[in-house]
Parts: C-alpha cells; structure tokens; sequence
C-alpha cells in the first residue's frame, strides 16, 4: 500500500491542501497572543481589608482571623498568607494550576460575605479581593504631574476617571494607587479647649456623624403633585468645605452653644497626609496596573494605552499623564529577535540544501516543505491555546532543522531512480513506497523524545509542555507533507536526468571542494575503523569530560533575564516619622536619577507603609546603554552609593518573566520560617538571617521581623476606671478619635465619596504624652463634680516598647 500514490496522481487536490495547511497557520499567527512565556501562573487572589488606626495585631486578630477561617475551606487553595500592617490586611490565595480563576473568585466572595458578622462594626466597607498576584511586578505604570494642582485633586480625578477605566480592561487584575491621597475635611482637635468647654472627643464625632446630609426625608404629596424633600442651609452638611463645617454646634453649655470651630482647627486636605509619590523627583500620583494570572500581557497593556488618549481628553488639561514603565518593551524586542532568529535559521536551511542540491527545482521542494510545516504549526498552536512565546518561537527555530528532513528523503530517493532512467510518476511512487516507513519511524523518534515533557507536572511541566508540543507539532506535520506534497512535487517538478547539466566554474568549484570532504572524511573513517581501541577510549574521555563539565556549569531554575527593569523595596525603622521618610525617598530617588543607564524612576512611601515603600526603576533601550548594562550591573553599581543613605536600606532586584509564588520579598529568593511559637520564630528567623550575611555569594539579605522600632502601649486600670466612671470602650473610642484619623462621617459626591476625618492636632500628637490630654466623658464625675470629661491618664498609663513581630501567617496544603 502507497499512502502517497492518491496525492501524486492528484496534484491539484494536494496543491490546495497544501495551501489551506498554510493559510490556516497564517490566520493563526495573526490572532496568536503574544507574551514573554507560556502561561505558568498559579491563579492568585488578594483578599484586602483596611481599618485605619488599627495597629497590626488588631488587623490580625479582628480582621485577618475571621476572614483565614472562612476562605481557607474554599476548595483548591494550595497556599493562603496574610500580611497585617497599620491599618491593612492583606490575604493571598493561591489555587491549584487547574483551577479557573472566575470560578475561585465567586467562592472567594462567598467567604468574604459568610465572614462579615465576625469582622469589627467599625469596618465601614466590606473586604475587597483582586484576581491579581500581589508579588507581581506591575505591566504598565502611569504617573500623573501638574504644575498647578495638589496631589490630592490630581488623585481625586485619578480615582474617580483612570482607576475606573483601566480596571475595566480585559485581563486587568488591580489598578492600585500611590502618592497621594483623597481630598477630605480634616478635624483637627484642641485637647486643652475640649477640656475647657467639657466637651468629649465623641460628642465631636456624634455631631459631625449626625450633620451627614445625605439621608433620605421623603415626599409630600397632595393636589396633584408630589413635592421631593431637600435639606438645605445649615440644617445639614456634606460638602467638602472647611467653611461649612466650622459653624457647627457640637454641644451646649450653660445656655451657650459650642461650636465646631471652638474646639478644632477645620481644614480642607486630604484623607492621609503622610504619603508621597515621586516621578524623577517630581511629585506625582503613581497608578500601578497588574494582570491578571491568566491574562495576556502584551494585549492588557495595549488597552490601556488605547485608553490613553481618551483619559487625556476627559483629565483637566493642566494634569499631565505619562508611561513611566512598560514591561511589554523588552517582551516585544525579545519576540522580535526570536522571530528574525526563525527567519535567518530557515534562510540557512535553504541556503545549505541549495549548496548541496545544486537545483533550484529541487530546492524549491524541501523549501516549500520546511515553510508549510511551520506555518501550520502556527495552526495547532492557536487550536491548544498556546502564545507566541520565547519557547514556543525557539522550538519553531529548533523544528527548522528537523522538518527539512523528511523532505530531503524522499527527494534524494526519487531523484536516484529519475538518474536510472525511471519516468518521474513512476519514480516519486516507487521512492515515496520505499522511503515511507523511514520516515514515519524518524518522525516518530523525535517526537518519542519530548513525550516525557508532556507528562511533567506543576510550573516546570506547563513552562517546557508549549515548547515540546509546538515541536512535535512541526514534526508531524513535516511528515504528513513529506508524504504527500513532497513525492507529488517530485512527480511534477524534476526534470528527467535528475540534477544533471553542464557545469559552471562555480559548480566546478564545488565539486572539487565535496570530493575533498569526501576524500577526508572517506579517510578519517578507514583510520577509526584500524584503531578501534584508541577510538572506544577517546569516547570514553569525552564522555567523562562531559560529565565533569556538568558538574561545573552554573545551574538554575530559569535564565536571568534583562528585562529592562528594577522594583525595589524601600525598608526603614517602623518607628521613623512620615517627614524623614520622604527625605530619604527623594535622596534615593536623586541617587538612581544621576545613573546613566536609568530612564525613569517611580518611588513611593507612605499610606499603610510604615517605614517602608516601593521603587520602580526603568531602564533606557539596550542600544542607548554601555555594553554589559544590564540590571544586576547597574544594581551593583548602585548599592554602594544607595549605602550612603542612612536609616534606610534600599533592596533592588530585576524584574523576571517568571515568577513563583505569591508573597513579595525584598529579594530574588526567599525562605519561610514557621512556627506556633513567636519567640521562637524571632530567635530563629535572626540566627538564620546572621548566618546568610556571613555568605560572600549573598547580599541584600532581609528579613520581614521589622523589630527595630518602637510603640506605644496603653495600659488600662479598671479599677480606677469604674470609680471614674468610664469604660474600657471609652477609652478605646477615645484614643481612636484622637489618634486613628477616623472617618467620622461620609461625603457623597456626584462621582466619589470623601470623609471627615478627626484626630487631635498634629502639635498634640507628637509624644506618648500626648496621652494625658485625651479626655474621656464621666457620668460620675458629671454627677459629682459637674464636670462632664475626666483625663484618661487618670485610669490609663502608657508605656514604651519594642513592636510585635509583624503579623504574617502562611498555611499551605
């Protein structure tokens, strides 16, 4: 049985068949997504809840407790760690490969809806979750300036247009903000005047909670209209001036009204003042977009920047809007050099079957052959969901060697009986016939070698599965080509007499140069097969040179890339102030600036960050950088110079393609201590910490204990309390309306909301003695005394001391 004879005698019907394999790899390429790797990501969700004012382990305990319980029974978590800083918790889940993201998401709400009686009243919104990895590096960073406008308008029109518009992107996982803050009405209390008046921090906070307007009152209705029912004047309050809100009247005494301005500075600001942005030293608002696992990068960052012109339009036009980083550039260069490598690799192959055939009719037909088998390759790969890839590019450029094979096969075969005198029909049957099984059992062995890629589980197993699978594709293909464009061409293309014609001097030429190589080669083979000890002991040597340089060659995971990136880790005192904070970050900032390699540079500190923030470096094309500039180079150019900074360490890393986990670090690689035991973990997690800075191959070695600053503990007296009387709620309620910069009351506007915050005066607010001016109400000492607030020094004492460690929980399965 021929399999070829129906294609041969059919050439037509081959012919189109062959073009529909290459047009459909056509099509297929051009809706291909693009991305730097296959896709390996665990699907990851973050579960975030914030409580400002609430100190670690409140987070920890009233927050990150309830929530751990509920999501980790959702089916296919294999790894869950929560972060619980000043006023945030952060909860990542990380599901199994196989598990759709979608699916996870709703039983991820699930859980949070199911935790909401056991979380804390004064929560005021629901925990929030995000299908992105928060140890991922952003794809695409925006910073936004103005010469005219504060940070806080600029991050008002930011969070009310550009969060809203990009987060809608397909593949878009969080859109997060930094470097400012939302406009707000701050409350900033008089402790000495609220004493004088005898007015508490809470009668303050009741009446700016009880002044919201937006409430509903209702209609009137009556001859034939329905009259809607507004609050105007100073019945009510809600806007977001300063102004309105002075004249309130927060208590009477003696028959005299206290107002708002009489007990507190009123001022317009913004939500959280201790935070900063810097884009190349310029203060900015930072807008951080990251992908979702699943999500095509090359396609996600086109959208957005799709959007661009549209955001411009709509931002007022003193706001400038740039790209301060784009990962997809060096993914783009990257898939371009690999591309132009596939086009070379197969301009090579041709070349040298041309040199060797010396026949343009014959070379044509294993060309033809090579260019089909690619091209359909594109086919498959678009059916298996696979990208345009490194790997999947480099296993096309491999395949260009292997799918040229078959080809040549066949055609050597024919052209032999064409040179005997056998008509070319009868030639490229007969050749097709013999040939056929060695080149199925060829096929087939190359592609036996990558069947134990394809059975290999976890990340390593979907990294390497799109490169053996889109090689084995082109394999197979070849095959089906060879079998029946090839002979077919062979039929109808080969002129009778083979590659015979009179030869040129170039042909001369070459052929004196084969018969050289023949002659060589004819002669090294008679002298290996004379001395068959040497040869079987010169094998052996290689063999074991080879095995030896395997021991010796560096091993890793993954290759380092140079992506053209850097994130950084900023890591000070817990205990340092906001102001030194942002000195430092803009000495950082000017110090990477001044590098000649760096392009851009984002840095932000501030919010739930005490003591610490984030640094994103880009750096310029590869072309406009010295040779040998890649980022760990110009990392290790910078760290003693970043040295200089005191107080403060800066831990840079180059941003990878390929990343596994779900935690961030301050480094490349990172090691998890756990144990039911605190101190034993502290103990532990700096003796093992010790022992890697005495390693000369490791630097930039941290840790997450951030011990090193200093808080304050406020120990109540129940006795004393209960004589006084007041409550350990009381107290509570107090210092977290002096302290906590609460949100006593919310703002609607017609596109976001905004607070009032309250606290205590920032000059009353600087030392634990600050404590002794918090003043509590007493219905004993009203009754008594007539006074109606008590200091809470008088049953509450503070005391300094080292932190906590952080509260970080990891449980995997």
């Amino acid at each position: 049985m021929n399999l070829s004879e129906p294609f041969v005698r059919r050439p037509i019907a081959t012919v189109l068949l062959t073009i529909a394999i290459a047009l459909a790899g056509i099509g297929a390429f051009f809706v291909l997504p693009v991305s730097p790797l296959p896709q390996v990501d665990f699907p990851v969700i973050s579960v975030s809840a914030s409580l400002p004012g609430a100190s670690p382990a409140t987070m920890a305990s009233s927050v990150a407790t309830p929530l751990e319980r509920r999501l980790g029974v959702i089916a296919g978590v294999n790894e869950m760690t929560s972060s619980s800083g000043a006023g945030s918790t952060r909860i990542s889940l990380q599901f199994e490969l196989n598990r759709k993201i979608d699916s996870a998401a709703r039983e991820v709400q699930a859980a949070i809806n199911a935790s909401r009686a056991d979380l804390p009243a004064t929560l005021r919104s629901n925990p929030t979750y995000r299908k992105a990895n928060p140890a991922s590096s952003p794809i695409i960073i925006l910073a936004l300036t103005s010469k005219n406008r504060s940070p806080g308008e600029i991050y008002d029109e930011v969070s009310s247009l550009v969060q809203q518009k990009i987060a809608q992107v397909p593949g878009v996982g969080d859109v997060e903000l930094g470097g400012g803050s939302l406009p707000a009405v701050r409350v900033e209390l008089l402790p000495f005047a609220l004493n004088r008046y005898g007015v508490s921090m809470e009668d303050v906070r009741a009446a700016l909670q009880a002044a919201n307007a937006n409430r509903p009152r209702g209609a009137i209705e009556g001859n034939g209209q329905r009259l809607q029912i507004y609050a105007v004047g100073n019945t009510a309050l809600g806007g977001l001036r300063a102004a309105d809100y002075r004249g309130l009247i927060v208590a009477w005494r003696n028959g005299a009204a206290i107002r708002l301005s009489d007990v507190a500075e009123v001022s317009n600001g913004v939500e959280n003042t201790n935070t900063l942005g810097l884009f190349n030293g310029q203060p900015a608002v930072v807008v951080l977009v990251t992908r979702q696992p699943d999500a095509n990068v090359i396609a996600t960052v086109d959208g957005v920047r799709a959007l661009l012109p549209e955001l411009r339009a709509q931002l007022p036009p003193d706001v400038d809007v740039q790209v301060a980083s784009d990962s997809t550039n060096s993914i783009r260069a990257s898939l371009h050099e690999i591309e132009v490598t596939l086009l070379i690799s197969i301009a090579l192959v041709v070349l040298v079957v041309s040199a060797f055939l010396r026949s343009v009719r014959a070379t044509f037909i294993p060309a033809v052959a090579t260019v089909v088998s690619l091209l359909g390759t594109f086919g498959v790969m678009y059916l298996m969901g696979f990208s345009l890839n490194n790997l999947s590019l480099m296993a096309l450029t491999v395949a260009t060697g292997f799918v040229v094979d078959d080809a040549i096969v066949v055609l050597e075969n024919t052209s032999r009986h064409i040179e005997q005198g056998m008509e070319r029909m009868e030639a490229a049957l007969l050749g097709a016939r013999e040939v056929g099984f060695t080149v199925l059992s060829i096929s087939l062995s190359l592609v036996a070698v990558f069947i134990p890629l394809l059975f290999m589980g976890g990340q390593v197993g979907r990294l390497f599965r799109e490169f053996a699978v889109t090689l084995s594709a082109a394999v197979m293909i070849s095959l089906v080509i060879s079998l029946t464009t090839t002979p077919m061409m062979c039929a109808w293309l080969l002129k009778p007499g083979g590659f015979e014609r009179p030869p040129g001097k170039v042909a001369q030429w070459a052929e004196r140069g084969f018969a050289l190589v023949l002659k060589t080669y004819a002669h090294s083979l008679d002298w290996a097969l004379a001395s068959k000890a040497l040869v079987m002991l010169i094998l052996a040597f290689v063999i074991g040179l080879n095995v030896y340089l395997f021991t010796l060659a560096p091993k890793g995971f993954f290759p380092q890339q140079d992506t053209g990136q850097i994130n950084g880790g900023i890591r000070a005192d817990q205990s340092i102030s906001f102001q030194a904070m942002q000195g430092k970050l803009r000495e950082l900032v000017d110090i990477i600036k001044s590098d000649p390699a760096v392009a851009t540079v984002v840095g932000f500190t501030g919010g739930g960050r005490a003591g610490g923030g984030f640094m994103f470096i880009n750096l310029k094309p590869v072309a406009e950088r010295a040779k040998g500039d890649g980022g760990q180079a110009v990392i290790a150019r910078l760290r003693p110079q970043l040295a200089r900074v005191t107080g403060v360490s800066l831990f840079l890393n180059p941003v990878q393609d390929l990343r596994i986990g779900g935690r961030s670090a301050n480094s490349t690689y990172q090691y998890t201590l756990k144990s039911d035991n605190r101190a034993d973990l502290k103990l532990w997690a700096a003796r093992l910490a010790d022992a890697m800075k005495r390693q000369g191959a490791l630097v930039d070695v941290d840790t997450d204990q951030a011990e090193n600053g200093v808080e304050t503990f406020v120990k109540i007296d129940t006795d004393s309390a209960t004589r006084l009387g007041i409550t350990t709620r009381d107290v509570d309620n107090a210092l977290y309306n002096g302290f906590g910069q609460r949100q006593v009351a919310t703002i609607y506007g017609e596109l976001n909301q905004y607070h009032v915050i309250m606290g205590v005066a920032p000059q009353y607010a600087r030392s634990p003695e600050a404590l002794r001016d918090v003043y509590v109400p007493s219905k004993a000492s009203a009754a008594s005394t007539g006074m109606r607030v008590v200091a809470a020094s008088a049953a509450a004492s503070a005391d300094s001391g080292a932190p906590a460690l952080p509260a970080n929980l990891t449980a995997a399965r």
